[in-house]
């Protein structure tokens, strides 16, 4: 078989359908979370304690300088705490939202369980057992 043939195989194959739109679903998801945390969330949060812009949030290990021998600015190190703050809260919604898809899923599979199977036919009595076994030796043997 080519590769081509072994490539049209593997492409068409359901569980790669169902993995590429899983991915272009959960990134669209993604940046459905982050404008919720930082355009609606994010923002009364900070009001709430103060106007406190939580991107800007960061510790400054050392602030920006001139180099004395280029004139060049030597941009200031900082830990961005408020970043981070933020992407915590974008998992957790994520993270939640997931939960409850997957807890919905699980319901709808225990109620498929749960659903009333096919009754298999009762298994005949002893009485009609017995009465086969005569029936089928009386039968004339060829």
């Amino acid at each position: 078989m080519g590769i081509l043939a072994e490539f049209k195989e593997f492409a068409v194959r359901g569980n790669v359908i169902d993995l590429a739109v899983g991915v272009v679903i959960g990134a669209s998801f993604g940046k459905i979370v982050t404008a919720l945390v930082d355009q609606i969330i994010m923002p009364p949060i900070g009001w709430l304690i103060g106007n406190v812009d939580f991107t800007e949030l960061a510790i400054t290990l050392r602030e920006a300088t001139l180099d004395a021998a280029t004139g060049e600015e030597i941009p200031a190190v900082t830990i961005g705490y408020g970043i981070f703050i933020n992407t915590l809260i974008q998992f957790v919604i994520v993270a939640f939202a997931i939960f409850l898809a997957v807890k919905f899923i699980n319901r709808l599979k225990r109620k498929q369980a749960e659903a009333p199977q096919p009754a298999k036919p009762a298994e005949p009595s002893e009485e009609v057992k017995l009465l086969r076994e005569i029936r089928d030796s009386l039968r004339p043997q060829p």
